[in-house]
């Protein structure tokens, strides 16, 4: 059911994931009615965070079945794939239904000697 939703925002994903490569933190507005009609109706909103590096999930989000159907359909994706291989990415999403997709970019620091 929630991996339904996410299917229809994959390619916006892919293409804000890409786009914080070289831009930096993005923020992706979701539409809240298409969270609603399948029975999210909490209303402070839904919280999460995703970590996404080495070509696999990060953390453990089993008990948060919305995180779970994301991190399911961005897993499946060949081209998210290629993205997280050797990157790593945080997804949250804000109670406001906000998705935030940061790159983390990591700096190799020489050893002492070289």
């Amino acid at each position: 059911m929630y991996q339904q939703v996410w299917q229809r925002y994959l390619p916006v994903i892919r293409i804000v994931m890409k786009r914080a490569l070289s831009s930096g933190d993005q923020v992706l507005p979701l539409n809240a009615p298409d969270f609603e009609r399948i029975g999210l109706t909490r209303k402070s909103g839904y919280k999460f965070e995703i970590g996404l590096a080495n070509g696999k999930l990060r953390n453990v989000i089993v008990d948060v079945p919305l995180a779970s159907a994301l991190a399911q359909v961005l897993l499946e994706d060949a081209t998210v794939q290629s993205l997280i291989q050797e990157r790593e990415f945080v997804i949250s999403l804000s109670p406001r239904y906000e998705l935030s997709i940061r790159h983390i970019a990591h700096t190799t620091v020489p050893n002492e000697g070289e």
